[in-house]
């Protein structure tokens, strides 16, 4: 009679190698080759936010009272080392985690921003009301909103999107929590961050695909707030007024000196630029110059040269961002990728709309490159959910071979190492 014998029992030297060998799929996976999508977004948030510190660097560079001149540079450099490795964590985040954190999220963004009417934690400036000292830090809690926003309208109209040819379903949480949460921020008088607010909305609102006649009633509402808004403060108005001023400087002591020298400081620049921190106007003659007008900074030493760079890489940012709306075939991911694109985008035409005197001063900072540590943390935090959109998107090859085999039946795609 004959017996088999049993088969060798693996020797316990073996085990690592199996534990290696998965250790190696797993960093495969972790490190396999992304969209390019994903490419331009990063890289043309990684490009902004350098050379943003380096013109917040120049800009304040002037600032007198005994201050470093690295002092305000190395407080902007904290929020980008804080949040440029969160993005990149971020974007290994699944779409169920921003379903599941935007009802959350909003609400923690909405009880942040009503700080600001808390008496020794808000701070006002400018006759805005819309900044919180808290551990010896100043943030800008409407920064936030802007993101927090964007995620619950995708969470929202997601669940909602076979029943969008209703009023009642398009209109209802829509509209009470969105006004709900802008009505916090117009209550600080900051109508410049309330535009930017109001175009998220309607930006998620589009995307989700509604029918126009139901997108034209929440736009007008939306732009009868707005005006409604401005004619109620005589600041405003003058604002308003001030861009139908000649350009004589007849209202240079009045309503338009800041105005005149950010224009005057990208003409002065011409085509080159008097170079890196040789701006005159920094020297305390335009005011906000590292915030709201750092791209008149840029103009006036880097020349017409350093704003096409900056327009070009926003552009880059732009397409990368649309790629993936007009790629993906999730609706969430339609509605906050576009949501999220129209606010950065649309609020760096407005910033540079207004250094052009193309629309009033608004107070609406520069993404990625006006001095202010709240904004870029926003903005990066954002980038990641953009980034996490992109990781979603169809690889094309797989797209390619599947449309092969269907239109050639009987041949089976092409095995891949």
């Amino acid at each position: 009679m004959t017996t088999t014998a049993p088969p060798p029992r693996q020797a316990p030297d073996d085990q690592p190698e199996r534990g290696g060998l998965i250790a190696r799929v797993s960093l495969g996976r972790a490190f396999r080759p992304v969209s390019t999508e994903f490419l331009l977004i990063a890289s043309a948030a990684l490009l902004l936010t350098g050379f943003g510190l380096v013109m917040v660097l120049s800009a304040t560079s002037a600032l007198d009272g005994g201050q470093s001149p690295f002092d305000h540079v190395m407080k902007q450099s904290v929020f980008a080392i804080v949040g440029i490795p969160l993005m990149f964590v971020l974007s290994r985040a699944r779409m169920g985690f921003w379903q599941k954190i935007a009802w959350p999220a909003l609400i923690f963004a909405t009880a942040f921003q009503l700080l600001v009417y808390v008496p020794g934690v808000g701070i006002a400036a400018n006759g805005n009301r819309n900044w919180v000292q808290i551990a010896g830090f100043q943030f800008q809690p409407a920064e936030f909103l802007k993101l927090a926003l964007a995620l619950w309208m995708g969470a929202v109209l997601y669940r909602k999107r076979r029943l969008l040819t209703s009023w009642a379903h398009v209109f209802i949480p829509v509209v009470p929590v969105s006004v709900l949460v802008i009505g916090t921020v117009l209550g600080g008088k900051d109508l410049g961050t309330v535009m930017i607010l109001v175009l998220v909305v309607l930006g998620a609102l589009f995307f989700a695909g509604i029918k126009l006649r139901m997108f034209i009633v929440p736009a007008v509402l939306s732009v009868a707030v707005v005006l409604l808004s401005a004619v109620g403060s005589e600041n405003r108005m003058e604002r308003i007024g001030s861009l139908f001023a000649p350009d004589d400087a007849s209202c240079y002591y009045t309503t338009c000196y800041q105005s005149l020298h950010g224009v005057w400081g990208l003409a002065s620049g011409g085509l080159f630029g008097l170079g890196l921190g040789n701006s005159k106007e920094k020297y305390d003659w335009l005011p906000a110059a590292a915030n709201d007008y750092i791209f008149a900074i840029i103009g006036e030493e880097l020349g017409l040269i350093g704003c096409i760079v900056v327009l070009v890489l926003f552009a880059l940012f732009a397409v990368g961002a649309f790629r993936i709306i007009r790629r993906t075939d999730d609706t969430f991911v339609r509605i906050i990728a576009g949501a999220i694109t129209l606010w950065i985008v649309g609020q760096a035409l407005v910033n540079i709309g207004v250094v052009l005197r193309i629309f009033p001063v608004l107070g609406v900072p520069l993404p990625f490159m006006s001095q202010g540590g709240t904004s870029l943390l926003s903005v990066l935090i954002a980038c990641g959910v953009l980034l996490s959109c992109a990781r979603t998107l169809p690889d094309r090859r797989a797209v390619a071979d599947a449309e092969a085999l269907r239109r050639t039946p009987g041949r089976r795609p092409a095995r891949r190492s």
